[in-house]
């Protein structure tokens, strides 16, 4: 019995003294927003506080847009519906409009609340979610699922930062917006092969941080780290580079995503999925032929994006993970860097910089 006791005690001291593993971690490990950690959120204050570069011109570029969403309304629909883009691109532009509007704004707000404590920001990010939340009870056509995930990504974002604040009293009612609606779309793509699966994944990350469902995060991580498989060898990615003249957009549009999942079940977890080489790979690859796109072998002329938007918004929170100086010789001479429209992963890459690790001011 003495021994027993013993090694139960070892067990104990054992467990309290390493890194929990993604596998039996208890979920307040830590209490954090997947997206945009305390340790992130403190280093950032401290450099607007002393008017840092590049910080301080990217919280300004931040406010101007928070100023703008004070004045603006939503425009939710009941049923979120889209089309798909190639079947209607003109309708599909039009009718994703409204989420991709409302989540910018909210992010945008909910974000500006959280770095000045001014409680205009905070109250109008509130009022965009609680529009949703009230408002919004499906999605439906072709692509209504993913844009729900991608764009809706602002929304939870913003849902997050906004979660412990006492001025947001609609909570209850967008969690079940979340499991009814956002939530439904994420499981209905997160287990498909091209970037539809990698905004699934990260939507449901999301949502399982949001409602704080262990049992979620748990196969969210599954998940993601099968994904590892879409990766060939040499770093690109089958099911987006063939997307004829939009490969190189696409194998963005997968990463995009697929790193954003990493970095929130590092921040939730501890783990560290970015030291997979595939992933440095693919990244890799993305940018030497955003770079030099006569040599892409796929198809002539390809779409190739730019330091300023996509992938440089990539590129830019990578930097903070990888500290490879080809990134940042590509995005240097362009911050701050701001991606504004369509979806809400890297928005604010430049104001809010990755860290593995602690942040060093």
């Amino acid at each position: 019995m003495k021994f027993l006791t013993l090694f139960l005690s070892v067990l104990v001291l054992f467990a309290c003294t390493n890194e929990p593993s993604a596998i039996d971690m208890p979920w307040d490990y830590p209490k954090d927003c997947c997206m945009h950690p305390e340790m992130q959120i403190t280093f950032v204050k401290t450099q607007i506080s002393e008017e840092n570069e590049p910080y301080y011109s990217a919280f300004l570029q931040l406010i101007y847009y928070a100023d703008l969403a004070l004045n603006i309304s939503s425009n939710v629909p009941t049923d979120y519906y889209v089309p798909g883009a190639y079947d209607d691109y003109a309708n599909h532009v039009i009718d994703s409009k409204p989420l991709q509007d409302d989540a910018f704004n909210a992010y945008c707000t909910a974000l500006a609340y959280t770095l000045t404590k001014e409680e205009k920001y905070g109250l109008k990010a509130c009022y965009f979610l609680d529009a949703w939340a009230i408002q919004n009870k499906s999605y439906s056509g072709h692509d209504g699922s993913l844009c729900m995930c991608y764009s809706g990504s602002g929304l939870l974002i913003a849902a997050e930062l906004m979660k412990e604040s006492e001025i947001w009293s609609q909570k209850i009612q967008f969690k079940s917006w979340v499991e009814n609606v956002y939530q439904k779309a994420a499981k209905n793509n997160r287990t498909l092969e091209n970037n539809w699966g990698d905004w699934g994944v990260f939507a449901s990350l999301l949502a399982a941080s949001f409602t704080e469902n262990q049992a979620e995060l748990l196969e969210n991580i599954r998940l993601l780290k099968s994904r590892f498989n879409n990766i060939s060898a040499d770093g690109s990615i089958p099911a987006e580079v063939a997307r004829g003249d939009n490969g190189i957009w696409y194998t963005y549009f997968a990463l995009a995503p697929f790193t954003a999942s990493c970095w929130c079940i590092y921040n939730l977890t501890g783990e560290n999925l970015f030291q997979n080489s595939s992933l440095k790979k693919a990244l890799d690859y993305l940018l030497y032929y955003t770079q030099n796109p006569k040599e892409w072998k796929w198809y002539n002329n390809p779409v190739q994006g730019s330091p300023n938007s996509w992938p440089g918004n990539l590129f830019e929170a990578m930097y903070g993970v990888y500290h490879d100086n080809n990134y940042l010789q590509y995005v240097k001479n362009y911050r701050p860097i701001i991606y504004p429209i369509h979806h809400f992963v890297w928005t604010f890459p430049t104001l809010m910089p990755l860290s593995i690790g602690q942040y060093e001011n």
